[in-house]
């Protein structure tokens, strides 16, 4: 190898550089949406903190703020509601001009007595926050992101969509929608675009704090090759991978993040 071609090589540090760069992160003030803020800070982007709960994001982004030296803000958006996606794209592009990474990681899968008492409430907001909302801000910063010469979607599924519980039928249909959607996405966006997914295992999020964890960990034990749930900063590589010029190459491609259990 000459050593033009050496130094044409860029440092695995500057694979994963994310300096300049505007993140958007759905779903990002607690689990796995927090853990990829503090990453996209850490690697040099300004970040845009969105979920349900304002205080929360504000919280956080202060935090955030102060220990990276990004720009880094909250604010309110129920990615469930057309509007407030819209909102959302004009929030961001009003404070930042700009918009590099869009992550669509907020997400909910609520508890229901039996499949038949699954109401058309429940059900239909569990396809607004899972399919709908993603849908919505795909298209609007994604479309605006080829304006502006490229862009990186990150959407956030499940192993639900793959290997279904009956506890998780509405959940596991909706992300199974968002896996669907990251093809057609990644084609209609190319080449200047790229688009993937995340779908992750069970994670030792807030979330996990409702669960039997003595039935999940001997459930682990037996079914998961890795033997237990994943910690929060786990998901960190890939998010850093799909966000960057690391991944300069791959679009349309769903990663699995699970510990071996789909």
């Amino acid at each position: 190898m000459s050593d033009t071609t050496q130094e044409q090589s860029p440092s695995p540090e500057n694979l994963f550089d994310l300096t300049g760069k505007v993140a958007v992160v759905t779903g990002g003030s607690r689990g796995l949406g927090r853990s990829m803020v503090e990453a996209f800070a850490r690697h040099g982007a300004d970040v845009v903190i969105a979920s349900r709960k304002l205080p929360a994001c504000e919280m956080l982004a202060q935090t955030v703020s102060e220990s990276t030296g990004r720009k880094v803000v909250g604010t309110m958006c129920h990615v469930g509601h057309w509007d407030q996606c819209d909102a959302l794209f004009d929030f961001v592009y009003q404070t930042f001009g700009r918009c590099d990474i869009l992550v669509n990681n907020a997400g909910m899968s609520p508890l229901y007595p039996s499949l038949g008492g699954v109401s058309e409430a429940l059900f239909q907001k569990v396809v607004d926050v899972n399919v709908k909302g993603p849908f919505r801000l795909s298209a609007r910063f994604g479309e605006k992101m080829v304006e502006d010469g490229g862009g990186s979607i990150i959407n956030v599924s499940s192993i639900a969509a793959v290997r279904p519980s009956p506890a998780e039928a509405v959940y596991g249909a909706a992300k199974a929608g968002v896996n669907n959607m990251t093809a057609s996405f990644a084609q209609a966006f190319g080449p200047t675009v790229r688009v993937n997914t995340i779908m992750p295992g069970p994670f030792m999020t807030d979330i996990s704090k409702a669960w039997d964890l003595d039935a999940f960990e001997k459930t682990a034990k037996s079914q998961i090759p890795l033997q237990r749930g994943g910690q929060p900063d786990e998901v960190v590589g890939a998010a850093l991978y799909f966000a960057s010029d690391a991944s300069s190459y791959t679009t349309g491609s769903i990663l699995k993040i699970d510990g071996g259990a789909a």
